[in-house]
């Protein structure tokens, strides 16, 4: 017997990049061809009429995407990793593991699509979901019971940037609802900032068209779990309603995949002068590249990276809606993680399915502008701040 060759871990970058198909688990190619091709096909010829091969039908398996999903599953150190087709999908599949009657409970700072099918669950499912303050751990505990089935956190939050901490929760969870999963929309930091698998979370899930994407050419979502019990349901789904990603579609994320650590890099760098410019014209940032950020040191432990996303107040709508149509190199458009700069007002865009009263009650700033930073070279993108800011008068408000 031939002992299996060891496994040596790189650091992230490295990982990103590295395909490793040293167990022989991966999927087959007899031209050994650099970058996986991609199966562009409905269905797979068989050897047999009662034997199915490896792949029979691109709805419940294709090569291209076994490529890409174990890559994912390496990075985010999971058992399994599902590409699908957008990062609601994702979170619709997770969703699906709860039962009418049973509980999800969730941050009261989430993005707007997520709040969005939560509240279909509660109207449709008889899915009662408790919003709650994530940033203090302990306020889970009088909303724990034998009902409770998800614990859904983002950190940082979209669009406030609050931050989790998510091996505190999940030690709660685990020790008082042992039948509870702890699942995290790790979008925002992608894999190459925060593993929260490696953290204590039981499932995570992304917006590929975000960070592992990169272009925004792209929709696609992924889900990653830690448990072989609990990825088999997830591909039963998936597969039982044909959301997994198509084969060009996987070979886009895959080449996504590869570049996340440089272009992660660059927009980190960028965003941290960013905050640093608002934050010294008086504004009220939130990012957690900033000490004065109340939940520095948490996110400091659980990432490597304050990531590319900030977000800051005015405190005018008006003043905010002036300055963020005063820019010109920051587009302005939902979502984030592309290679371009984007600017908007959550409250009016991303979030606006959100009713108005239910911001209030969430403390959610209807000035609040988001900045989701890209590649371009950051003295450009300050000096178009500074433009917008002087044109909008909110640069004398600050001063």
């Amino acid at each position: 017997m031939v002992d299996a060759p060891v496994r040596i871990k790189y650091r992230p970058a490295t990982e990103l990049v590295y395909i490793d198909n040293s167990d022989g688990t991966g999927p087959k190619d007899n031209y050994n061809a650099a970058s996986m091709p991609i199966y562009q096909t409905a269905t797979f010829k068989q050897q047999s009429s009662t034997q199915m091969g490896e792949y029979d039908y691109s709805r419940s398996g294709n090569p291209t995407r076994s490529h890409v999903e174990k890559h994912l599953a390496k990075i985010m150190s999971a058992k399994r990793a599902f590409a699908v087709n957008s990062g609601m999908t994702a979170l619709d599949v997770i969703t699906r593991l709860v039962k009418a009657g049973e509980e999800i409970i969730a941050g009261n700072d989430l993005y707007g699509g997520t709040n969005r099918l939560l509240s279909f669950l509660a109207t449709h499912n008889n899915v009662k979901t408790h919003h709650i303050d994530t940033t203090n751990s302990e306020t889970i505990i009088p909303y724990l019971s034998e009902k409770t089935r998800l614990v859904l956190l983002e950190t940082p939050t979209n669009p406030l940037i609050k931050i989790a901490d998510i091996p505190r929760i999940a030690e709660i969870v685990h020790e008082r609802c042992p039948g509870a999963l702890v699942v995290v929309d790790n979008t925002m930091m992608s894999p190459y900032l925060q593993r929260p698998l490696e953290l204590g979370a039981d499932i995570v899930y992304h917006s590929g068209t975000k960070y592992l994407s990169g272009h925004h050419d792209l929709m696609a979502g992924v889900v990653a779990v830690k448990d072989d019990s609990i990825a088999e349901k997830i591909y039963f789904t998936i597969n039982a309603t044909g959301v997994g990603l198509g084969p060009f579609d996987c070979w886009l994320l895959m080449r996504g995949v590869k570049t996340l650590a440089v272009r992660m890099d660059r927009q980190q760098a960028n965003a941290i002068q960013i905050a640093d410019f608002l934050e010294t014209h008086g504004f009220k940032v939130h990012y957690p590249g900033l000490k004065s950020h109340p939940q520095y040191a948490l996110h400091a432990k659980m990432s490597s990276g304050p990531g590319a996303v900030l977000s800051f107040e005015t405190g005018d709508v008006e003043l905010s809606q002036r300055l963020v149509e005063a820019t010109r190199l920051w587009s302005i458009s939902v979502s984030f993680g592309c290679v371009n700069s984007l600017i908007s007002m959550p409250c009016r865009m991303s979030h606006a399915s959100i009713p108005a009263h239910v911001r209030a009650e969430r403390a959610l700033p209807e000035d609040l502008i988001r900045l989701c930073v890209g590649i371009e070279h950051v003295d450009d993108l300050l000096e178009d701040l500074y433009s917008a800011m002087t044109k909008s008068g909110a640069l004398k408000l600050a001063n």
